[in-house]
This record gives structure tokens, C-alpha cells and sequence, in this order.
């Protein structure tokens, strides 16, 4: 999967983290160039997403325009 900037998105929720971190699976565009973080378990790849429509995170906060957001969370539209 190439993400890049422009690229169109759907953020998906986690399944082993209840309806978390996005609950209502938006769609969204890619606005930044990936980002490396530290996570517990290593090193993790991170994007900035602008959502079509403002969102409420899964512990009610927001609503946000855009986030960061984990990779493993994106899956490009069409794909």
C-alpha cells in the first residue's frame, strides 16, 4: 500500500480496541508526509488525515477536522 499525500482514505476502527480510535469509520485525505513515533512496541508509522466531515473520537472528544492517525488504521479508497 504507497500513502502519500492527497492520497484519498478510509480509517478504519480497531478491532481489539472496541470501536476505537475513529468509531464511525470516516473518510478522509492525506495532508502530511509520514511520520515516525515510538510506541510500546516499537517503531510505529503515523499520517495526518483531514476527515470530509469533522469527527468524534471513541472517547467522545472532538469533534476534530483532522488527527493523526496510525497506518494500520488507513486503507486507501478503491483499494
Amino acid at each position: 500500500m504507497t500513502i502519500s499525500i492527497g492520497s484519498r482514505v478510509k480509517v478504519r476502527r480497531d478491532p481489539d480496541f472496541g470501536p476505537g480510535p475513529w468509531p464511525a469509520e470516516p473518510t478522509a485525505t492525506v495532508i502530511g508526509p509520514p511520520q515516525v513515533v515510538e510506541g510500546r512496541n516499537g517503531a510505529l508509522t503515523t499520517y495526518w488525515v483531514e476527515f470530509d466531515e469533522p469527527q468524534t473520537d471513541a472517547d467522545g472528544d472532538g469533534p476534530y477536522a483532522t488527527s493523526q492517525v496510525l497506518e494500520k488504521y488507513l486503507e486507501l479508497e478503491g483499494a
